[in-house]
């Protein structure tokens, strides 16, 4: 069941519930300009099948860049442990979706990362949370990789880091070019994955690899 009221969506199903909340005068604000693009394209925003596409795209480019008002690093901070462990930790296959800033259309794909810990470790879960963080923001991808690199190196002081993009780009399949099956792969390093050949290397393996 979906509830309404003063800007906060509830929805409730066999006791669970999701709550949904949005700036109600930011959407407004976003959704007439939402609405003078569909009659600046020739579109007739007052047609029955528009009336409501420009508040629910006011709500969705919200969400879409919802990682402006998180702190990745305070995400970290939340879960850190003391752990004599010094070997390497790898939270591979995280999906991420951004938006790219030169068009504002999304690119999608999967990230890697690893750290080599130096006494302290994090909650695994807030890996995957720095990186939607980031990845929820206008972006490039050369950009997030470093980002999402420095976030931990910064934060948890490891003796290395290593983050592995592999995204495709709809600017490339939608438009310009029309490559439908580019992939783009960025990748940033620190410490032992920036000195050691065989610490990437096991590290590129490892993500690359299929465990059973």
């Amino acid at each position: 069941m979906e509830i309404i009221n003063n800007g906060v969506k509830t929805f409730e199903d066999s006791g669970y519930s999701r709550i949904d909340k949005w700036d109600k005068e930011k959407t407004e604000k976003l959704a007439e300009h939402y609405k003078a693009i569909l009659d600046l394209i020739g579109e007739d925003s007052e047609r029955e099948g528009l009336l409501d596409t420009p508040i629910r795209v006011a709500k969705a480019i919200q969400f879409l860049t919802k990682g402006y008002n998180i702190e990745p690093q305070d995400l970290l901070k939340k879960a850190i442990f003391k752990e004599d462990y010094k070997q390497m930790v790898i939270v591979k296959d995280i999906e991420l979706y951004s938006m790219c800033e030169h068009h504002m259309i999304p690119f999608y794909g999967k990230a890697h990362v690893a750290y080599i810990p130096n006494e302290y470790i994090t909650g695994l879960s807030k890996i995957a949370h720095a990186v939607e963080a980031y990845a929820r923001r206008l972006q490039i991808q050369e950009r997030l990789t470093m980002q999402i690199r420095d976030c931990i190196q910064d934060t948890l002081n490891p003796l290395g880091v290593a983050v592995v993009i592999e995204a495709s780009h709809m600017c490339m399949q939608m438009r310009g070019v029309q490559k439908q099956n580019s992939v783009t792969t960025t990748s940033a390093f620190t410490g032992a994955f920036l000195r050691d050949t065989k610490t990437r290397e096991e590290f590129i393996h490892l993500i690359a690899s299929k465990l059973s």
